[in-house]
């Protein structure tokens, strides 16, 4: 009881340190003055915000009343310590932002940094995110695929300008993680992460005789996909706010160099929104002609790239749903694991897949095993 409210303590010793340090940014900037920031930052203004995976923490900032001549409201950002993993993290989200900012991306407008205690103030974007806008069309019987196809039209539109213009003068040194999406990435962080987190830490199954070896074979052929654009990594339905009817984009602290199609098959398979098979190949079939108004595209081969990066991203999500689940305590996340092992078992019935008998036997014993 005695740590749990020593705990308490030194968590609202740290929430008085990163707010009273917001407030000195703020003044240091000139966006606000002395003469109502004490308005801005009084507590009944100041809202924690619930994170989804992160373990960031957030706050909204949102003016009262008697504030009359602010009309922008923050959102505050802060690591849950200062770890350097974390601190890597946050100064990421910082020049990553800055920089996809300058290049016309549609990312939220970042106001301060502080390198000692990892704050971040961004523009508040408010509270719609694409999953939102998809959920009320399905509970309001409005999820039709004409409406669909138009909300994820301007979302792949923005998405081609980010990873085209997001990877001009992108520097690698701003990446806390990996500066690429390489074989070791997909090996460690997809792969070997279904296998520890969902296979065997969730599933209690023993892994395979072989099945690592044919996905580093998978990993490989995967990597075939040209690798110099920007990528974001996380560009999921919940991860894209919707602001006065235009999509931005939030989370890229993750962002690096990496191939275009991991990020259109990150949104298509997207578990949480649940995209029907026609719409998934309408979608792509648009974002592919989208894309050849920036670059030539050999459309064959970005077939078969988006397929092996799509069964990459499958294994990454699987996995990162077990750990919320089962380590974190994130209901929420359990829910979604059976979507998307029936997407992954999809994938693996494609003619790609053909050569990799282990994985495609694991994928049917893991659906059989969670659905019963």
């Amino acid at each position: 009881m005695k740590s749990e409210r020593k705990t308490r303590n030194m968590r609202q010793v740290f929430d008085q340190k990163i707010i009273k340090r917001a407030e000195e940014l703020l003044l240091s900037t000139g966006y606000v003055d002395q003469g109502n920031v004490k308005d801005l930052f009084s507590r009944e203004n100041i809202t924690p915000i619930e994170a989804d995976g992160s373990t960031r923490r957030f706050w909204r900032v949102a003016s009262g009343s008697s504030y009359k001549d602010f009309h922008q409201q923050l959102i505050i950002a802060a690591p849950a310590e200062c770890s350097s993993n974390e601190m890597a993290e946050a100064e990421a989200a910082w020049r990553i932002g800055k920089h996809l900012k300058e290049k016309g991306v549609a990312v939220p407008d970042i106001l301060a940094w502080d390198g000692e205690t990892g704050l971040l103030i961004f523009e508040d974007l408010g509270d719609i995110r694409l999953y939102d806008e998809v959920m009320s069309k399905k509970k309001y019987d409005d999820y039709t695929n004409e409406n669909i196809i138009t909300a994820y039209k301007a979302v792949l539109k923005y998405l081609v300008v980010m990873q085209v213009h997001g990877a001009q003068d992108f520097q690698e040194e701003w990446c806390w993680d990996t500066p690429r999406y390489d074989i070791s990435l997909m090996v460690e962080k997809e792969s070997n992460y279904f296998l520890r987190a969902f296979w065997t830490g969730l599933s209690g199954y023993e892994v395979p005789a072989g099945v690592e070896e044919e996905f580093l074979e998978i990993a490989r052929r995967t990597d075939r996909a040209p690798g110099d654009y920007f990528l974001h990594r996380d560009f999921q339905s919940r991860n894209i706010m919707m602001l006065r009817g235009e999509a931005k984009f939030i989370d890229f602290q993750g962002g690096r160099l990496g191939p275009l199609g991991y990020d259109v098959a990150s949104l298509l398979i997207d578990p949480y929104c649940g995209l029907s098979q026609e719409n998934q190949d309408e979608l792509l079939e648009t974002y592919i002609c989208i894309l050849e108004n920036h670059l030539a595209v050999d459309r064959d081969q970005f077939i078969v790239d988006y397929n092996f990066l799509a069964l990459q991203r499958n294994l990454q999500i699987i996995g990162a749903f077990a750990f919320l689940y089962k380590v974190r305590k994130k209901i929420f996340f359990k829910n979604f694991i059976v979507p998307a092992l029936d997407s992954l078992n999809t994938r693996l019935e494609k003619p790609f897949f053909e050569d990799f008998p282990l994985v495609r036997n694991m994928a049917q014993k893991a659906m059989r095993g969670h659905i019963l």
